[in-house]
């Protein structure tokens, strides 16, 4: 408790906290349309697909600019996300398959590059390698700052569209027919899919990334059925995880962020999978239990006929 107060109570440790914090929040508040729209993977192919991005951006210009691999991560997702739609439209290739394929070639391609990039002059000063993992303690005052701007204006937009996330969510055949532009709006939920992976490449890692916007949402759906009571939940679940996370590779040694926050997150779903109400297994085990036994007494009072249990 005297060392986890101490590292609390460090400038540098809160903004790394509060960065790791918005990043879990943001990532289960966007992750929660990801789950209902059944694109768990395109989560995942996005994130994979940010790696090829990095190291491009390294390439070209020759230095570790965080803001460099950010626009080079946002690139790479953005025509994966052109290559997972051309696919499926012009071709009889089903959408998960083509997600499947684009996330391969384009994390392929990105270890080629980053297996390049170490073997030449640069490639002991430039640490890439952190970004598969992340490494949250590498982190500057101007990345958090960075991270926490970038995790507002994705909660900010989620909150000024929920309406219509939430319709195209659901029911886009409708949402096109009330005239919303469904498809417009389904490109803008993927550019803030790959802005928030484009985020968090740094403090979780391009690996890591899918499943802190799949875990949190996927736990809070165990707790209730309301859309926005999901999204605050997992939004909170995020949060959990990015606080737990940071907390706990910060007491250890050489543990790293990423990971641990994935772990984390990985907790709180098992812990919805036991507890939840109505969808956990305890609940369910309990109303299972309580209709065989009114079933076996109901069997049982009726005159003349054998308990059938």
């Amino acid at each position: 408790m005297t060392s986890l107060a101490t590292l609390l109570t460090d400038p540098n440790m809160q903004w790394i906290l509060l960065g790791c914090i918005l990043l879990g929040l943001s990532s289960g508040v966007i992750g929660s349309f990801m789950y209902l729209r059944k694109q768990s993977l395109m989560g995942d192919a996005l994130a994979h697909a940010a790696l090829p991005g990095v190291c491009v951006a390294f390439m070209i210009t020759g230095t570790k600019s965080v803001f460099g691999f950010m626009i080079g991560a946002a690139i790479a997702g953005i025509v994966a996300t052109f290559a997972i739609s051309a696919l499926t439209r012009y071709s009889r290739i089903k959408s998960d398959s083509a997600i499947a394929a684009v996330l391969s070639v384009f994390f392929g391609f990105g270890i080629m590059l980053l297996t390049e990039i170490q073997h030449s002059g640069a490639g002991n000063q430039s640490g890439l390698d952190k970004f598969l993992f992340g490494q949250a303690a590498a982190m500057v005052l101007s990345d958090v700052y960075t991270m926490a701007a970038i995790s507002v204006v994705l909660i900010g937009i989620c909150i000024l569209f929920f309406k219509e996330f939430k319709l195209l969510s659901f029911d886009p055949g409708f949402a096109r027919g009330l005239g919303f532009p469904a498809g417009l709006l389904d490109k803008l939920l993927m550019l803030l899919i790959v802005i928030a992976v484009v985020a968090g490449i740094q403090a979780v890692g391009v690996i890591m990334m899918a499943a802190l916007l799949i875990t949190p949402a996927v736990s809070a759906r165990y707790w209730t059925e309301k859309l926005g009571v999901m999204v605050c939940l997992s939004g909170l679940f995020g949060a959990i995880a990015g606080f737990g996370g940071t907390v706990i590779s910060s007491l250890g040694q050489n543990l790293p962020t990423g990971p641990l926050c994935v772990l984390c997150a990985t907790v709180v779903f098992g812990m919805s999978l036991i507890f939840a109400p109505q969808r956990g297994m305890i609940s369910k085990a309990i109303v299972r239990w309580n209709v065989r036994n009114n079933l076996e007494q109901a069997i049982g009072t009726q005159p003349g006929k054998e308990r059938a249990l």
